[in-house]
């Protein structure tokens, strides 16, 4: 779950890392009040959970409420990376000398969070390691003993900040730490931490990533969910407890199992090729019920793009014929239009497939094996498009 940058930002002041607190507008005239409030430059910033606004015309400097309001207006409602910007922060402007790039985020090669510091702040981290990565400084992080002092002075020194700013910059960097570590975040990231023309370092710009198993911990961030940022979908698999990742193929995929959702939608793509691929990644988790398999299907069948849907269920605890008799019950409430191939293998699964067969539904396919089942399914989507 990402945040916003005023989101992010309000977290950022209750640690005590020093940020620019403005205020969210949602129509130009909001944003003049805001600008007005505040006095002086301002800076409107679209409030959209992507990357790349300031080229995409997302940021706009304004010298009085006037230059805000028509800001704003230009702002509101835009598409930046297919998303809608709904809302504007009107932030305090803010004199710039010098931007860097500090975050925090997991490093899952070593095991561990890592702090990432370039004196290059104020673009896209990934660029600037991309095209110099001799300027972006990593510190691994304990994720038991934490992060020390001297290690952040450490990097203060290897990314050439000035030593002045040594003591600030290390406060600022603990209190990051402290702001990644107590919202069990995955990035934790300011970009740019500035220093400024009263040689300040101040958070001019905030991101933040949680993870969403961690959320049962913070229902007050799981309250800030921006839903219109979402796939509707996803939010519906999400309520319902269903792990659900919509993608641009044709075979819904319906599995129990993480692993094994990942290794049928990698035969869908082996046998459909450039033409046919998985629609959506989705686990059903355990104890494939009736009304979570009706719930997943209707998920799945709310993409159009969707021609066939291939159920790949495996029997552990949870019984074959069990799994039948919901997948028959889900099949009535459902009703779908499109081939279903159903492949059940485990406990009791001789019998889930005869109930399945037995019931001789319009449209349901059997399969014994994952490589059958996986054909079949690239046949039918075939046949459909």
């Amino acid at each position: 779950m990402n945040l916003h940058e005023h989101q992010t930002k309000a977290i950022f002041q209750r640690f005590g890392i020093p940020a620019p607190m403005g205020k969210v507008a949602t129509t130009s005239d909001q944003a003049y009040e805001i600008a007005k409030e505040l006095g002086g430059v301002v800076v409107v910033k679209a409030q959209v959970l992507a990357g790349g606004r300031g080229k995409a015309g997302g940021v706009k400097v304004a010298k009085s409420p006037e230059e805000a309001r028509e800001a704003a207006g230009k702002i509101l409602g835009m598409k930046i990376k297919d998303l809608t910007v709904h809302n504007v922060l009107v932030d305090p402007g803010a004199s710039i000398t010098k931007e860097v790039y500090l975050g925090i985020t997991n490093d899952r090669s070593s095991g561990k969070p890592v702090l990432i510091c370039s004196y290059e702040g104020g673009v896209e981290i990934e660029e600037v390691a991309k095209t110099h990565p001799e300027l972006v400084i990593k510190e691994p992080i304990h994720p038991i003993m934490g992060l020390h002092p001297y290690q952040v002075m450490n990097v203060a020194s290897r990314a050439n900040i000035p030593r002045e700013y040594w003591q600030e910059f290390g406060d600022i960097a603990l209190k990051l730490w402290q702001v990644f570590l107590q919202n069990d975040a995955v990035l934790a990231e300011i970009n740019p931490l500035v220093i400024t023309g009263e040689n300040k370092l101040i958070a001019l710009d905030g991101k933040m990533g949680l993870d969403d198993n961690a959320l049962q911990r913070h229902t007050d961030l799981a309250d800030l969910r921006d839903l219109t940022a979402e796939d509707e979908s996803e939010t519906q698999a999400r309520e319902a407890g269903i792990s659900y990742v919509k993608l641009n193929g044709q075979i819904g995929c319906m599995v129990n199992g993480a692993g094994l959702a990942m290794t049928t939608m990698d035969m869908t793509k082996l046998y459909g090729g450039d033409e046919v691929g998985p629609a959506n990644f989705l686990d059903i988790g355990g104890g494939a019920k009736a009304d979570r398999v009706a719930a997943a299907l209707r998920i799945i069948l709310s993409d159009p793009n969707v021609k066939a849907v291939l159920f790949n269920i495996f029997g552990g605890i949870t019984r074959g014929d069990e799994v039948a008799r919901g997948l028959l019950q889900a099949y009535e409430e459902v009703k779908p239009n499109v081939p279903l191939i159903i492949r059940l293998v485990g406990t009791n699964a001789k019998e889930g497939r005869e109930i399945i067969e037995t019931a001789q539904l319009p449209n349901v396919i059997t399969a014994s094996t994952l490589t059958e089942a996986a054909q079949k399914a690239v046949q039918a989507a075939k046949g459909a498009m």
